[in-house]
């Protein structure tokens, strides 16, 4: 599924909405929901993971871990909901990763990624996901931003 976006506002909209609809199908995982975006730098992918981070009903403001690398937020404290309903979900975490500074797979290897992706309750955001592609499950929905202009983007949806 391909989307143009032109505003900030309107990919983060995209993102609430796509937030809403995996939440509603993904109850019977046996592993992780990972979402891996890839993209140059200023493509939107912050700004997407803003959006969808929204959309699970999460209030606080949430910036790209780059010098962290990996930030844990617990959505069990959190009404996750969508605009138009609460949602009934597995989900207790979400992890959100930015692969920027990496080196290499391994450096995630160490910070015990397989058992996070092994998990059915962890939903994991990987920005720069391209950085460690040979240690992500097969079952990732990989989302990929190219930058067109100052205010657009193309967004790239594969399931």
């Amino acid at each position: 599924m391909r989307i143009l976006t032109k505003t900030a506002k309107k990919t983060q909209k995209i993102a609430k909405i796509l937030a809403g609809e995996i939440l509603s199908f993904q109850n019977n995982r046996k592993k992780a929901l990972v979402i891996a975006l890839n993209g140059e730098l200023g493509a939107g992918k912050t700004t997407f993971v803003q959006g969808f981070i929204a959309g699970l009903g999460v209030k606080e403001h949430i910036f790209s871990p780059t010098f962290l690398i990996m930030k844990k937020i617990e959505l069990h404290k959190h009404k996750l909901q969508t605009k138009n309903y609460k949602l009934k979900t597995v989900f207790r975490y979400l992890y959100h990763l930015d692969c920027y500074r990496l080196k290499n797979e391994k450096d995630l290897i160490d910070l015990d990624i397989k058992e996070i992706f092994a998990n059915p309750e962890n939903i994991v955001l990987i920005e720069w996901a391209e950085k460690v592609k040979k240690i992500l499950p097969k079952e990732t929905i990989k989302i990929n931003f190219k930058y067109i202009n100052k205010n657009e983007r193309e967004i790239d949806i594969k399931f």
